[in-house]
């Protein structure tokens, strides 16, 4: 059977991986063989510090994380649908200046409804107006 060129192309992808994959093994090997197996009691603590750890770990946390990945999702797709528009303006012209103001007039009025339903009121300043409320 007679090589074609495409295979001749993936002959230093082949070997890339080869040795990439040998490496990853031969560093796994050498750390298995060559690291400390003790058990310690230092071992099992948290961080490997050699500090005691004190209190509890779990504790509740005044920052709703989720908000802020929401926030990141919509506005990191906001910013690639206007980038995508931007780079491909001269090919979409008024159509798809009419949809990309349409897109981010959506992306607006959701942000305003959230301000208005207090979605944004969290932090300091949110637990010192929820203070005085009460």
């Amino acid at each position: 059977m007679p090589v074609t060129a495409q295979q001749v192309e993936l002959i230093p992808l082949a070997i890339y991986t080869l040795f990439a994959v040998g490496l990853i093994g031969i560093l796994l090997l050498a750390a298995r063989y060559l690291g400390s197996g003790k058990e310690t009691s230092e071992k099992h603590i948290p961080f490997e510090s050699g500090m005691v750890p004190t209190g509890n770990a779990r504790h509740a946390s005044q920052v709703p994380f989720y908000l802020i990945a929401i926030f990141f999702i919509v506005f990191d797709v906001e910013g690639a649908f206007i980038l995508a528009w931007a780079t491909s303006w001269d090919l979409l012209g008024i159509p798809g200046l009419v949809h990309i103001t349409l897109f981010i007039t959506v992306l607006l009025l959701g942000l305003v409804w959230l301000w208005m339903k207090g979605g944004l009121d969290w932090g300091p300043s949110a637990m010192r107006a929820r203070g005085k409320r009460s």
